[in-house]
């Protein structure tokens, strides 16, 4: 387990040179059971949640009967927005919590929640079957889906980030992000082979089901896995400072205290969720209802760009601990200024090699975040406060604008016309990004604010 070791500076060292006296010695071996179980954890939550976005046509049919293929998106993707309305709820009640009772516990409890809401979706009978009320229901499931990840990315990115030694950071926190691909490319992979193998009355009928009452057993799985975590050595070190009693933690404290990290965090999780859902959940359905481009072979691209995407992010998240987080999320957005509009004429080409390259630029730029912010975004906060500010800010900040990407893009396209909009969107994103990295402080490197350096016990000898 984690050991926090007195390390005595040598007598004739002037004080104001001495290094801080405490240091938190990592075992390597626990650092990677950490990421490696909290990594899994997100997975299995983000396969629940982004299933979703990948059967919405599917969806729009079964639960928002009209003539227009484009008010069934619209509807389908309003329920799915909804979720994210009800996420700062969740990180004002998960996020607080986390930073009382610990990191470890809060988890366990989304994980149960995610996997209830998703298998709920699953046992919804059809608009066909009981009318106005299968809308409802499938509202009122996604609202548990928003309300528990309130709770997830933050304590998630959190936990990884004080396990970690502060040399890794980036590497290990970009696993989280490796196992959100892998929960993506689940539900995707899931989705493809249930439209290349059941005719469409079958897909209409039950097929669709498939996907979300599967979120049971795996929720079982995750918890197990989620269960077996020790608490952090940050928040343990907090608990013991405050003479074994749980820390309380005032909500304005969270955000009256931290308003200035708290903008920055919201204008990097701008950036990144706008150009995550833009890429992974809604372009999907924009290739198939508004390109009218077949949706296997638009699936399997976008499978395709996310295994490109995991092959990369290791590497992206040891670069940032080399060159720093600053320098790797503004190439992102300078990435996706510059690039966007390119990379959707090539999209709208239609043909598979077009689309796979648009595609592809457009998620190895997205690497740029995900590879980074899961180490960035928790050096914001100190200890005390890190869980439930970072889940406030990240929270708002995707409720407005991440969530609501293919929502709003979908209405613009049907509002102008223009097919360039989610580029136009994107560009604006990236600057918004791009000011809050001019306003962030470099944190490769370095403890996290309010905790001893952290080093991995081969480094401490």
């Amino acid at each position: 387990m984690a050991v926090a070791t007195a390390v005595t500076p040598h007598p004739k060292t002037p004080r104001a040179a001495q290094a801080p006296t405490d240091v938190t010695v990592v075992d390597p071996a626990l650092v990677r059971r950490a990421v490696k179980a909290a990594a899994l954890g997100n997975a299995m939550e983000w396969f629940d949640f982004g299933v979703y976005s990948y059967i919405a046509v599917t969806l729009g049919k079964v639960f928002f009967p009209s003539g227009s293929p484009t008010a069934q998106l619209l509807s389908t993707f309003g329920a799915f927005a909804a979720a994210f309305l009800v996420r700062p709820l969740g990180g004002m009640v998960f996020g607080p919590l986390g930073d009382r009772v610990g990191r470890q516990k809060v988890l366990a409890v989304t994980m149960i929640m995610m996997a209830a809401g998703t298998f709920a979706i699953g046992l919804i009978p059809s608009y066909a079957s009981i009318g106005v009320g299968a809308p409802l229901l499938l509202l009122a499931a996604r609202l548990v889906q928003g309300f528990s990840t309130g709770g997830e990315y933050a304590g998630a990115s959190t936990f990884i980030a004080e396990y970690a030694p502060d040399r890794k950071r980036g590497f290990f926190g970009s696993w989280l992000e490796f196992g959100t691909l892998a929960g993506y490319i689940c539900g995707a992979g899931l989705v493809t082979l249930m439209t290349a193998l059941l005719s469409s009355a079958d897909l209409l009928s039950w097929g669709w089901r498939i996907p979300f009452l599967i979120a049971g057993p795996m929720g079982v799985i995750g918890l197990y896995l989620r269960l077996r975590l020790e608490e952090t050595p940050a928040f343990a070190a907090q608990v013991e400072k405050a003479e074994a009693r749980r820390p309380k933690v005032p909500l304005r404290e969270m955000v009256a205290g931290q308003w200035k990290a708290l903008l920055v965090c919201m204008g990097l999780v701008l950036v990144f969720n706008v150009t995550d859902y833009m890429l992974l959940s809604y372009m999907p359905s924009y290739l198939t209802s508004e390109l009218k481009y077949d949706e296997t072979h638009g699936l399997l691209v976008v499978l395709g760009v996310m295994a490109l995407m995991m092959i990369v992010q290791p590497f992206a998240g040891a670069l940032s601990d080399r060159v720093g987080r600053r320098p790797v999320i503004a190439a992102g957005c300078a990435g996706f200024l510059l690039l966007s509009v390119p990379a959707l004429l090539l999209i709208r080409q239609g043909s598979l090699l077009a689309v796979a390259l648009g595609m592809g630029a457009l998620g190895l730029l997205l690497v740029c975040f995900t590879a980074a912010m899961p180490a960035a975004l928790p050096a914001l906060f100190p200890t005390r406060v890190r869980y439930g500010s970072l889940s406030i800010g990240f929270n708002v900040s995707v409720s407005l604008f991440g969530g609501t990407t293919p929502l709003v893009v979908t209405a613009l396209i049907g509002a102008t016309g223009n097919m360039m909009m989610p580029a136009y969107y994107m560009m604006a994103a990236a600057v918004v990004g791009g000011f809050a990295v001019w306003r962030m402080a470099e944190s490769a490197g370095r403890p996290l604010p309010g905790s001893a350096p952290a080093v991995e016990g081969r480094e401490a000898r």
